[in-house]
């Protein structure tokens, strides 16, 4: 079926799990239907990473949330500020030699578990962020918002921060706490953080320079289940493969899962397929989907007849199912990497 693509196999990194594969391929617009046609058609067990997929139960966008949305509204700002739409932002240095990476990241709706279970940290989400682009976070700022103000359980907050900055090995450096009256229920907040780092110029990871035939996917997977704030305990591993400069492109898999964010690391014309059965997806997710109502606002779950499963494309489009990033390697570097666990 492969005949009008150059194709390579890629793996991804599922922790103890067996590996999984990818494949890259060069194509033109005209020719994603027909593979989509026959790769649903002659392989099950494979699906493209696709931000088309259909659904008929229930939606991200039926709990409130409408990724099309947000990726109209991210297109549209890309005609106003042409920069963005990476993970991180880069700026030139005035010297020429070294780039400045910005990134800013909220919470999300976890902050209800961070309410729940007391684990105040929006660390990880921008520090992962920001390793997309090459760099190691040095600097970290927040922004801490509620109604009226808790002293306790701000300090809360700002340890769980401090505590996140110390894991990532970066320095939080200030911040700003608004007191918003009326904005917030009881006890509730949001919390959104600041990174902050230099890149050198030879250095920089943008996927310019993943081409077909040498390049691989390395995923890693999320080491727990239901921690979800818990900040990420593998980044040194993918800062030292960084360092050792045999990254061409990282994708940090948060909202939109697997099709909207894959796709951000890779040139034009080139794509992802994913065998979709090649890891172990952790038990929350398949809780997720099988549990009638649990994600959706109480006057939807009240009407709708779509109550309980979740497809899998929406799963998919919507969640991580597990794999928290995404590396691309030189094939060779994949064989090392996977060969070390």
């Amino acid at each position: 079926m492969w005949s009008n693509f150059e194709t390579i196999e890629v793996h991804y990194n599922c922790g103890c799990f067996p590996w999984p594969k990818f494949y890259i391929k060069n194509s033109n617009a005209s020719m994603m239907k027909s593979v989509r046609d026959e790769a649903n058609r002659d392989d099950t067990d494979r699906d493209e990473v696709n931000r088309n997929d259909v659904t008929d139960g229930l939606t991200y966008k039926d709990a409130g949330v409408d990724i099309d949305v947000g990726a109209e509204l991210v297109r549209r700002v890309k005609k106003i500020a042409p920069g963005i739409g990476g993970f991180g932002g880069l700026i030139l240095n005035p010297g020429g030699d070294s780039y400045l990476v910005v990134t800013t990241d909220g919470v999300g709706t976890k902050l209800k578990l961070a309410v729940e279970t007391g684990i105040h940290d929006t660390v990880a989400m921008c520090v992962n962020d920001i390793v997309t682009s090459g760099a190691k976070h040095s600097l970290f700022l927040d922004y801490f918002a509620t109604s009226h103000l808790d002293g306790d359980l701000a300090e809360k907050v700002i340890k769980g921060i401090v505590d996140g900055c110390q894991q990532s090995d970066c320095v939080l450096l200030g911040g700003e706490t608004a007191e918003m009256p009326g904005f917030y229920a009881c006890r509730e907040y949001d919390v959104c953080g600041f990174a902050v780092d230099t890149v050198e110029k030879d250095s920089v990871i943008d996927g310019k320079n993943i081409v077909v035939r040498i390049s691989s996917l390395v995923f890693l997977r999320v080491e727990t289940d239901f921690l979800l704030l818990e900040a990420s305990n593998s980044m040194s591993k993918v800062l030292d493969l960084v360092r050792k400069g045999v990254v061409k492109g990282i994708a940090h898999i948060t909202g939109g899962g697997f099709m909207e964010n894959i796709p951000r690391i890779f040139p034009e014309g080139l794509g992802a397929v994913i065998h979709k059965d090649s890891w172990v997806v952790p038990p929350v997710f398949n809780w997720i989907q099988e549990t009638n109502n649990t994600i959706l606002p109480l006057h939807f779950a009240a009407e709708t007849s779509q109550a309980g499963r979740i497809d899998d494309a929406e799963m998919r489009r919507t969640f991580n199912m597990g794999i928290r990033m995404v590396l691309v390697v030189y094939k060779e570097a994949a064989d090392r990497i996977l060969g070390d666990g």
